[in-house]
Order: structure tokens, then sequence, then C-alpha cells
């Protein structure tokens, strides 16, 4: 009788929370399934990765944080609603909620395969920052992941359907039932606790986070183990801390970093005479001339060494493959992460990596950081920006109207382009206008500095009918888009050296990132392998091949062209004979940042250094080599100052417009 009677007072406990609790189940579910098609798909990286009993432990593990996060504001509610005055409320929020919270998760869920056949990682913040260009994300994903578009729509109007009949059903069936409130109170708090307990997920000092996850040494494994809503929250939670690097490499002190950075051979024999801008410094071009060079920078779209023949790749880049003989050659570049805004940042601000977001798209940045357009401005330049599509796209002409750009110039510019795509007019439209602009600006007084951004080679790959001989099928494919984008540059570069510009002018043609970075390690290092190309008239041919990152290239094309400048940017001129090269590159993979030498190389991650050695010829991090404690610091400091120096406004030249700049200053 006892016992019946605790089961009935168990059962009438439990009445109140039904629906609730249905969803959390249901919820890890769904979660679990999903999971365990990833794990299907990706298996060889998954088996490779590790035990997949205990990895699938721990996916169940960070489902059961993300649905505690989910019911706990309902639970809290409880003790408010479950009177017999508030209890149709009550039942009306849980099928409320069940709907919403699980198509949530269904919709993260099925939003996930296409994000990692392009990021090879789970969604993230990059997710969210999409979500401001609807138009081109739509265009990129029906050009490029058609069936998972459908699959996804179809697999989340049917769970939303589905789930709309179970909620129904519950509702009807709670709603034709009181229950007792003295027994929903004295459920309530275990309920409660066992929630916080399962959002903690650990007995230790701090909650568990993504990182606690992160278990294996291929990163798209360790996302695999979390879920996409987990993920995504989590990168909401942490863009309060984005900018501050410290929060996840570990604090060190300013002066620590500033001594580690200034110890380098090109910059040790530097003077740093403001301390308002401590890695402000002058630099001495390397050749003199009458009248400074023009400075034409040709940023390619996802052009990756992975589609250059004589970097490893596939042939598809003729004109690129024959330009190089004719320039500065670097046959070891490495971008310093993988999107647009990225690149910008390292090949126009010369700015290391960080984890955050690019200064492109963050606030402190919108004015007063520096740029190679700031600082050519001062010097007398005309600075432009030109851009096939949307100049506000990923806040590009923001940051550049605040940050010494005189002009930017869009797809509204191009009169009667030939072909408009997704992203805006193709490359050869562009190169049209640019070679218009330069004509113009040859004829006036000032040289020019000028950006170029291309955007043929981004998905869905679309460029003009009859322009190339396909490298493959279907039509718009990445390898046909690339040779696309190398016929409209090669096609470019021909009609300049016919013009009257070309004589007075330096080109750089630099990669902003490699297409989809992938890769079964913690950075994939191969994937950040980019080329990049000097040109002009009076350069001597020259193979660069030393490890060289983006942030080297515009202090080392400023100093070509004959200007002499006031530089707070961190990058080696590798045409001073001063020092020899650095020999070194940084890149930035999620909140992993690989700090690579020619022997040994550096990984931080949130969960301390990994230190080894990378193989060039097998394009592979081998980790377990024994390196000086000195060389962690070194790349910590690298990957910790510019977060400082981006909190503290302090990237500038402190320089206004128009006046004198002189070896000690202003």
């Amino acid at each position: 009788m006892r016992l019946f009677q605790q089961q009935k007072l168990l059962y009438a406990a439990y009445k109140p929370y039904q629906t609730l609790l249905i969803g959390y189940v249901l919820g890890l579910v769904i979660l679990s399934l999903s999971r365990g098609f990833l794990f299907i798909w990706h298996w060889d990286r998954v088996s490779a990765a590790g035990n997949v009993i205990e990895l699938l432990a721990l996916g169940l593990r960070a489902d059961v944080i993300q649905m505690g996060y989910l019911t706990l504001p309902i639970l809290l509610m409880a003790p408010l609603l479950t009177h017999k005055f508030g209890q149709n409320l009550w039942l009306k929020i849980q099928v409320s909620w069940l709907v919403l919270a699980l198509s949530f998760l269904i919709f993260m869920e099925a939003a996930t395969p296409a994000f990692i056949l392009q990021y090879d990682l789970r969604p993230n913040r990059l997710f969210i920052e999409y979500l401001n260009h609807p138009q081109e994300v739509f265009s990129t994903l029906w050009g490029g992941f058609k069936f998972w578009v459908i699959a996804s729509t179809l697999i989340l109007a049917l769970s939303v359907v589905l789930l709309i009949k179970v909620a129904r059903h519950l509702h009807a069936r709670q709603k034709s039932k009181t229950f007792s409130f003295r027994a929903a109170l004295i459920l309530w708090p275990l309920l409660v606790v066992l929630e916080i307990v399962g959002i903690r997920s650990t007995l230790a000092h701090r909650p568990a986070n993504p990182a606690f996850f992160a278990v294996t040494s291929d990163a798209l494994v360790n996302d695999l183990i979390i879920n996409s809503a987990y993920s995504v929250e989590y990168a909401v939670y942490n863009l309060r801390h984005e900018a501050d690097a410290a929060a996840i490499y570990g604090e060190m002190p300013i002066d620590e970093m500033l001594a580690q950075v200034r110890a380098q051979p090109y910059l040790a024999s530097k003077q740093f005479p403001n301390p308002n801008y401590p890695t402000l410094h002058f630099n001495q071009a390397s050749v003199m001339t009458q009248k400074p060079k023009n400075i034409v920078v040709i940023l390619e779209e996802s052009l990756g060494a992975t589609f250059v023949e004589s970097l490893g790749g596939i042939p598809v880049t003729p004109n690129l493959e024959q330009l190089k003989s004719e320039g500065w050659w670097f046959t070891h570049l490495y971008a310093t992460g993988t999107r647009s805004v990225r690149g910008i940042e390292a090949v126009i601000s010369s700015f290391m990596p960080t984890p955050a977001r690019s200064t492109v798209k963050l606030s402190l940045s919108q004015q007063n950081f520096y740029t190679a357009a700031s600082l050519l401005a001062e010097q007398g330049y005309f600075t432009e920006f030109l851009y096939g599509g949307e100049t506000h796209f990923d806040n590009m002409q923001s940051f550049f109207s605040g940050n010494g750009f005189q002009s930017t110039l869009g797809i509204e510019s191009i009169k009667n382009p030939e072909f408009v795509g997704s992203w805006g007019a193709s490359d050869g439209d562009l190169f049209q206008l640019a070679h218009q602009r330069f004509s113009e600006l040859a004829e006036t007084d000032s040289p020019f500095f000028s950006l170029v951004f291309t955007s043929s080679n981004h998905e869905p790959f679309e460029f003009p009918n009859g322009t190339i001989e396909p490298y493959n099928q279907p039509l718009q494919s990445v390898e046909n888009a690339v040779k696309y984008a190398d016929y409209a540059l090669g096609k470019f570069i021909q009609q300049a050296k016919q013009s009257n510009y070309w004589e007075d002018t330096i080109f750089l043609i630099v990669a902003d990132h490699d297409t989809r970075v992938y890769g079964d390690e913690l950075v994939p290092i191969d994937k950040f392998h980019i080329p990049g190309l000097i040109l002009g008239h009076s350069l001597a041919p020259r193979i660069v091949d030393s490890i060289t990152s983006q942030i080297d290239l515009m202090p080392t094309v400023i100093s070509l062209a004959g200007v002499s400048s006031l530089t707070p940017a961190l990058g080696q001129d590798l045409s001073s004979a001063e020092a020899p090269p650095a020999n070194r590159a940084m890149m930035q993979f999620g909140s992993n940042y690989a700090w690579l030498t020619d022997n040994t190389s550096v990984i931080l991650t949130p969960n301390g250094a990994i230190t080894g050695y990378y193989d060039f010829a097998e394009k592979r991090f081998v980790r377990g080599q024994q390196v000086e404690q000195s060389a962690v610091e070194k790349a910590r400091a690298h990957a910790l100052l510019p977060s400082w120096l981006y909190r503290n406004r302090a990237y500038d030249t402190g320089c206004p417009s128009a006046v004198e700049i002189t070896q000690s200053g202003c």
C-alpha cells in the first residue's frame, strides 16, 4: 500500500512537468541522431580521432548542457504558474516551448551539413554574421548546396508539423486533468538542481564549455561532439569577450608582449618613440625615386595554393604561372585566416590575427585605425577601393571610408557590365573599371593607391560563358571559377602593360584566403598557403622562398614604391637589407592559433600550447617535438598583442592628415 501511495505521489508530482520532460528527452534523441549521422558521414576522421563510444558519450553530455539551457528558464516559472489559477497558462507555455525549442534544434542540425561542407566546422560565429547578408548567403547556398537547402527545408517543415501534432495531443491530454500545486512544488527544487548540475557538467571550478569537449587533434571532430545550437549560442555569448585573446590564451603583461615582438631581428634596431602607439616606428624606403610609385593591390577571392600548379596545386592559373617569372614570387606565403575580411585586415592593415572577428567589422577600429590607405593618404596619395559587388558587404565601406580610403566604388560604378552574378559584376567588368580609373588617375599629379577586390571565385561560382575552356564539369565549379578569375587577371595585366600607368605602378597580387579550409588538424596549415606576386615595370624578378605572412606584403610594397613611412605595422619589409627574412607566419583558425617557422611551430589552443614542427613535404603538423619555452612565449605574445592594440586604440600613426612626418613622429 505504501509503495502504491509513493508511486501515486511521484506521478502527481511528474504531471505538471510532463510536456517539459518529454521535450527534454526528445531534444536529446534529436541531437544524438543528428550526431550519429554526422559521425557516419565523417567516419574516417571520427574513428581515427578516438574511441567512438567515448566521443558519443561526450556528445550526450554536451546535449544535456544544451537542453538544460533551453528548459531551465521555463522550469523557473513553475512556482508562479502551477497553482490552479495559472495551470492553463502553464500548459500553453510548455507546449509552445516544445514546438519552438525543438524546431530550433532541428533547424540548427539541418543547417549543419552545408556549413561543414563550406567551413569544415559546425555553425559558429560566422553563422550569425552571415544572417546580416541574406541575399548573398541564399545565392551561395542555392548555387553550391542546393540539395542541402531543399533537404533542410523539408526536414524542418515535416518536423514542425509533427511537433505541432505532438504538442496538441499533450495539451489536450493534460488539460483534461488537474494537478496538485503542492506535488509540483515538491519536485521542483530537485529538477532545478538537476538542471544546474547538467548545465555545469563538471565539479571543476569552471563549468564545461566547447573547449572542454576538444579532446582530439581534429577540429571538426571536436565540433561534431557538441551540437550546433550550443556552438552558436556560445559564440553569441563570447561576442562580449571577442576582442580579448587573453581570455583564451592567458594573460601576459604588455611590456613583455612588446619586448617579445620588438625583439624580432627586423624590429630590433627600430626606435618606438610614442608610448601611446607602442608599435609605431620609422621604416626607411629601400628604393629612392623622384616620385613615389602608384600602388595597386589586387586581392583575389579564395585563390589558394590549391589552384597553383607550381605551389603543389592543380593547373587552373596559367596566367599567374606566367607572370610569376616577371616579379617577386612568394612560394611560402600564408594567409592569417579563412575569411575575406581577415585577408583585408592582414594585407591592408598588416594587422596580426586574433580570435575575434576581423577589425574590419569591430566598432573600435572604424576610425583612427591604421591602413595602408591612411598612411599613403598622409603621403599625398589618392586612395580608392574598387569592388564588383555592394561595398557595404562585411562592413567594408564603413571601415575603408573611416580609415584613409578617399573613394569607394562598387557595382553601381560599373556601367553596362557584361555579366552580373550573385556577388556582383564579373572580374572582367571590375578590371575594366580599374583600368579606366587608373588611366584617369595617371593623368593627375598625385600618385594613387587602389585596392581591387575580386569576387568571381566565390560560390556559387558564376562567370560569363564562353570565356574559358572548362577544366571540369559542371561548369559552375570552383576550378572553373578560378580559371576564369585567372583569365580576367591575365587580360587586365596585358592591358595594363600597354597603359599610361604601367611604368609608374607597383602591383601586388595576392589571395585573401584559400577556398574551403578543412582538414583533420587543429589548424590545417596547408589550407592557409596562398600565392603572392609583386609586379612592376622596374622590379627585377625574384623568388622569395622564406616563410612569409600576409602582414609582410604591404610594408614591402610601400618600401619598394619609394615611401619612407612612420608606421605601426609589424610586418617585415622584405626589400630591406637590414635583417634576414623573419621566416615565420601566423594563422587563426577558430580559437586555435598557429605560429609557423621553418623548424619549430606552436599551436595555441584554449587548453594550452601544442609544440612540434610542420612537415612541408607531407603538408602536416607533427606534434610532440619539444621546443624552448621562449618559442611558446613568442607565439603567445604575437597572439595577444593585436587584441591589446585594438582594445586600447593604439594601432595608428597618431598623425592627422597633411602634416610633415619624420622619423621621430608627426
